[in-house]
């Protein structure tokens, strides 16, 4: 670690959060760095320097961890939720004493793959738009699936002056589609298989870059191997801001 280096990257380092969310939390005055409340974004700190968000004392993590979690369907992706619902993150947090947070999101309704990190730059890395990093999913549907849906969708749709465009889509069998998405705009799929009258029954991520699912349960989680960081790293076509 560099002698000083801004508070925002201070705060990922440390695990509390990405650097963007990092830096909301700043400013909402929730950080003190040496006792003084601080809600500008240029402050710098150093070793010698004590920060606290919400009172509690934060350090930069010496472990950095990636985890990867097979999100069961009624958990949402954030570090708390207002309204009381389960959180993924809780799930790891029996084995986990760092604070580990998401990179990307699946809604509430969707299963599958999220990855986990205290690596700010790993997170900032792969959540960045022009990384590029492939995402697998699979869509049941309780009709069968609207003609020419997958061709449409791989050419590019418009929806609601949004415009939508996977990268393969392909029908496994009348009521299933695999999806590939590298950029993956909100609810993107939920989106366009809503517009051809398409209720979706399950929507599973299966795939991020070269991991696979294999035969994760729902709730099971596992560290990736330092050969898949790397794999994922040299994936995302983006570089580091």
């Amino acid at each position: 670690m560099q002698d000083k280096e801004r508070l925002q990257a201070f705060l990922a380092h440390a695990g509390v959060a990405s650097r963007r969310a990092s830096e909301k939390i700043i400013l909402d005055g929730r950080v003190s760095v040496n006792g003084t409340v601080i809600t500008e974004l240029g402050t710098k700190v150093g070793p010698g320097d004590k920060v606290f968000v919400d009172g509690k004392e934060v350090f930069a993590e010496k472990a950095k961890r990636y985890v990867l979690l097979n999100k069961p369907v009624g958990y949402v992706c954030s570090m708390s939720d207002e309204k009381g619902r389960p959180v993924a993150a809780d799930l790891l947090k029996e084995k986990y004493s760092e604070r580990l947070y998401n990179v990307g999101r699946l809604d509430m309704f969707s299963c599958g793959l999220i990855i986990f990190t205290n690596d700010g730059r790993f997170a900032k890395i792969l959540s960045h738009p022009s990384a590029e990093v492939e995402k697998e999913y699979v869509v049941d549907t309780s009709l069968p699936l609207p003609r020419g849906l997958d061709q449409d969708f791989e050419r590019g749709m418009r929806v609601d002056g949004v415009f939508y465009k996977a990268k393969s889509a392909r029908e496994l069998n009348s009521h299933r589609m695999a999806v590939v998405l590298v950029e993956g705009k909100n609810r993107e799929i939920r989106r366009v298989f809503e517009s051809r009258g398409a209720a979706i029954k399950r929507l599973c991520r299966v795939r991020i870059g070269n991991i696979n699912i294999n035969e994760m349960a729902p709730g099971e989680f596992r560290d990736l191997e330092p050969f898949e960081v790397q794999e994922l790293l040299g994936e995302a076509t983006t570089k580091e801001l």
